[in-house]
């Protein structure tokens, strides 16, 4: 069965470049293959058909209960967890060698579709202490690393009890001035690790270039920090040109959305979205507000590929939106009520 799925053929197409008809013909193909290769390699996955019926949207909760992995034990090379408040269970997440491979090249040729090819130098908004088990990773952690991929001379910019290493980072700032350099962290680290210390100590750091952000969005609504005002904070404390965020979750590690210029998320050739009315689970019409569910080409160690998210999104458009590239775009309004908290950066202290 895996020999059916293509995926060198599928890593050749620009991550922005399918319009609609185009991707939808793909996604049936990849998604047909897809569900039977974990029908018959993944027993529970193989009961909850029989009950729901083909490619059904599995709740992410799910990877909470149940240990959900189309390959053997032997062949799982990493496992990743979701985050979690204390007293919560976490996803499992079970990646083979070839999973993993596909997820890191799919985050590089959607990133490098906004940084450009070359790699940048780095800076991690984070300490390197998040990087302790490496069989054994956090949401947070398998982010750096997946991220990390993507830049060179790749530098840590908090120290191990998550204040800001000034030694370190004024020795990059020195190496790397008047250059464009990478910049990526999880949101809510960013805004009181490193931006509220450098505003308290009115200091600006010559840094230009990217940043990058994702995940922990809930504490800093609670905050009253827009995404907007997030954006402008950081540009007045640095001399980055873009400040961009990304959405994304551990059960479908690789396949993330991007902000663009336009301030808009946006599937790749490598995902998709449709938004579900909660009280009937009918699909959603373009601006109108639901439940976000997800869709991966990439997993086949677990089955993955069509996940229900406990996130409330619109679809703002396809195909048209101002920055030229291809597909949906939307929006993420946060949390639906009710639904657990969890994020990368909202339970940093835990990792």
């Amino acid at each position: 069965m895996m020999r059916m799925i293509d995926f060198d053929t599928l890593f050749t197409i620009p991550p922005y470049a399918l319009k609609k008809i185009e991707k939808e013909q793909l996604h049936k193909q990849y998604l047909d293959r897809l569900f039977e290769h974990h029908c018959n390699a993944c027993k529970p996955y193989q009961q909850i058909v029989r009950v729901l019926g083909k490619n059904p949207p599995l709740p992410v909760r799910l990877f909470k209960k149940y240990d959900l992995r189309s390959t053997g034990n032997e062949e799982i090379t990493k496992t990743m967890t979701s985050s979690g408040t204390s007293g919560q269970s976490v996803s499992k997440i079970y990646l083979d060698r070839a999973t993993s491979a596909r997820q890191t090249k799919a985050l590089s040729k959607i990133v490098s579709d906004f940084t450009g090819k070359s790699r940048l130098p780095m800076l991690v908004i984070d300490s390197k202490a998040v990087l302790k088990n490496r069989n054994m990773f956090s949401a947070r952690g398998a982010g750096i690393l997946g991220f990390s991929m993507l830049g060179r001379d790749l530098t840590y910019a908090l120290d191990e009890n998550m204040n800001l290493d000034w030694k370190t980072i004024d020795a990059f700032c020195q190496k790397y001035y008047g250059q464009e350099v990478l910049m990526f962290g999880f949101t809510y680290i960013i805004w009181q690790h490193f931006y509220q210390t450098l505003k308290t100590r009115n200091k600006k750091l010559p840094l230009k270039g990217i940043l990058i952000h994702g995940g922990g969005w809930k504490k800093l609504s609670e905050l009253a920090v827009s995404e907007d005002e997030f954006r402008m904070e950081l540009i007045s404390v640095t001399q980055l040109q873009k400040v961009l965020n990304y959405y994304g979750m551990v059960e479908q590690t690789g396949s993330i959305f991007m902000e663009c210029e336009c301030g808009h998320l946006h599937a790749s050739v490598f995902s998709d979205i449709q938004i579900f009315h909660p009280e009937n689970f009918e699909i959603a019409e373009k601006n109108e507000q639901g439940l976000v569910c997800l869709t991966s080409l990439l997993p086949t160690s677990y089955p993955g590929h069509i996940l229900l998210t406990e996130d409330e999104g619109e679809i703002l458009g396809e195909d048209d939106c101002p920055c030229g590239r291809m597909g949906k775009y939307f929006k993420i309004y946060g949390r639906m009520r009710g639904a657990e908290l969890r994020g990368c950066s909202d339970t940093y202290e835990q990792h």
